[in-house]
């Protein structure tokens, strides 16, 4: 009768959850008889990373007295970066030249 129950029972996650034991995975048998005998050494401090800041568009005012001249005025960007408009222009301008050359060199598609 016991055999028959046991044939039956529904193996599942919240059968597994309800286990009075958990065995702990083979990782962390194998690490711990390894320590056992060998203990590990110390582990040299590791800071957490840096957090990544946020991109912001909004820019605090400057004094008067570290007013910039108008010669000045886009220094504060970063070098290398340009503004989302100029990256529009350059594609927009990227695919009319490509249209303009096709054009010129006689590509017609099928009619």
């Amino acid at each position: 009768m016991a055999e028959h129950d046991d044939l039956e029972r529904e193996f599942d996650h919240a059968w597994v959850r309800e286990a009075r034991h958990k065995e702990p995975s083979a990782r962390a048998r194998m690490l711990a008889a390894r320590w056992k005998h060998d203990p590990p050494g110390p582990v040299p401090f590791r800071p957490d990373p840096d957090p990544v800041r946020r991109r912001s568009r909004i820019r605090p005012r400057r004094p008067r007295s570290q007013a910039r001249s108008w010669s000045q005025a886009r220094s504060w960007s970063r070098p290398g970066t340009r503004s989302p408009w100029v990256s529009v222009l350059i594609v927009l301008g990227g695919i009319a030249v490509l249209i303009v050359l096709l054009g010129y060199a006689g590509v017609r598609g099928p009619y």
